[in-house]
């Protein structure tokens, strides 16, 4: 198959044709996404919750997310690569956001970048994509802004929130992103939200009205286990899967049983 591009994406909205998207972090579990056919692998700031084990994304460094992503580009064969931008990466100056922004092309081998946040953003994104950079947008529940927010709550409940989050939406667009990421709003806002853009939305915790979905891959394969968002479903039980494995093979090696002479050399 070809390298999916960022005009690929915009085709499938046009044609009514869901976006399919993952995280992935390292070389192996980005090798599975891309040879599985997701249109595209985020290389999210959510793996300081699920690789490093971390209680949110805020410490995650630029070095550490130029690490990851240059391992995922390396697995990917046909993927669109994004690379999610760390708290701190573009907030406090913009023409350092560029320059980060650039590490993830330049450095880490992705196609695009993914930051949180709307009106008060739109500057930022502007300027990177002035400097030919596809940005990703995303809002509602921007884990990045969790204090302000006061946790990981459903977001645009009450007419000013979901007066707010149409506001950003429609500002990331015009600042030129070119797809949107809906997290943690009622179904009905998202669904508006896709009626009102021409970039396609991208949905998590948004309802089955977004022009694609996006999961965490280690909650998809219940790799990850500290809590389940409502909006999860479980496609496999991988650590199960992985504890009994480990445990046959502590049984095997303290009874003797491993290794035998078809694992040992003559």
């Amino acid at each position: 198959m070809p390298k999916i591009t960022i005009p690929d994406i915009s085709t499938k909205k046009a044609e009514g044709r869901k976006i399919t998207v993952l995280t992935a972090y390292d070389f192996p579990t980005a090798q599975i996404v891309d040879e599985a056919g997701i249109d595209i692998v985020l290389v999210g700031d959510s793996l300081g919750m699920v690789v490093q084990g971390i209680d949110s994304t805020l410490p995650v460094t630029m070095d550490e997310m130029i690490y990851h992503t240059r391992m995922v580009s390396r697995a990917v064969k046909t993927s669109l690569v994004v690379g999610d931008m760390p708290f701190l990466s573009y907030q406090a100056d913009r023409a350092e956001a560029v320059r980060n922004a650039g590490r993830f092309l330049k450095e880490a081998g992705a196609e695009a970048v993914k930051l949180e946040g709307g009106v008060a953003v739109v500057e930022t994104i502007r300027a990177i994509v002035a400097a030919g950079i596809p940005v990703m947008g995303h809002v509602g529940l921007t884990p990045q802004h969790v204090h302000a927010l006061g946790g990981y709550k459903v977001q645009g409940r009450d007419e000013a929130a979901r007066e707010k989050i149409l506001a950003d939406a429609r500002a990331v667009q015009e600042a030129g992103v070119f797809a949107v990421v809906l997290e943690a709003i009622p179904s009905a806002l998202a669904r508006e939200i896709g009626g009102m853009l021409s970039i396609p939305t991208i949905g998590i915790g948004a309802g089955p009205h977004c022009d694609g979905q996006v999961l965490v891959l280690h909650d998809l394969l219940g790799l990850f286990d500290r809590f389940t968002p409502k909006f999860v479903k479980r496609y496999a039980s991988l650590k199960d899967e992985a504890l009994r494995a480990v445990k046959e093979y502590k049984k095997e090696v303290e009874s003797g049983a491993f290794p035998t002479d078809e694992q040992s050399f003559k």
